[in-house]
């Protein structure tokens, strides 16, 4: 998926929103957002970048504890990495980068990356089937899921319609 400049942003005030509902300490859950995907186009992006957070949260003084809590969030909030988060913080995380995936803005950002792909309009429903349409269950936290059932609404309206449009399943030929 396309992360444009807004993407972070989006995933901190997600992640934050999240946070006043579920508890969590949120200066781990803000600075886990804001750098989760420092290594965005690398293998193992979550891996890597918590790697990259780590030197740069023990250059910056932050303690050992503070740092692996940040750390582990950002190891486990990737869709495809396979690590489950363990704690609140993590789950928030993993929870607000999915939602960024869902709704219109995740039809948005799912053509997007087709098109940076040279992707057809199948190909990304595809995409759609293999992923978005999933993540709805995936959420961890209450207030995720209230949001994800929401989102997921649109997502699927929009992907039924579109699946309608391609099959002429729009067109009154009377």
């Amino acid at each position: 998926m396309p992360h444009d400049g807004d993407h972070v942003e989006r995933v901190k005030k997600l992640a934050l929103f999240i946070a006043e509902r579920e508890g969590g300490d949120r200066d781990v859950i803000r600075i886990a957002a804001e750098l989760h995907d420092i290594a965005r186009n690398e293998e193992n992006h979550a891996i890597r970048g918590a790697e990259i957070a780590r030197n740069i949260l023990v250059e910056k003084g932050y303690s050992e504890d503070f740092v692996e809590r940040v750390c582990h969030c950002i190891e486990a909030h990737s869709f495809s990495g396979g690590i489950r988060p363990k704690t609140l913080e993590a789950k928030i995380l993993s929870d607000a980068d999915k939602l960024d995936a869902m709704g219109l803005i995740g039809v948005a950002r799912a053509f997007m990356y087709s098109g940076e792909r040279g992707r057809d309009i199948k190909s990304t429903l595809k995409h759609f089937e293999e992923k978005l349409l999933n993540l709805r269950d995936l959420m961890y936290t209450n207030t995720a899921r209230k949001i994800a059932e929401m989102r997921h609404k649109k997502l699927e309206s929009f992907y039924l319609e579109i699946l309608s449009e391609l099959d002429m399943g729009d067109v009154d030929d009377s």
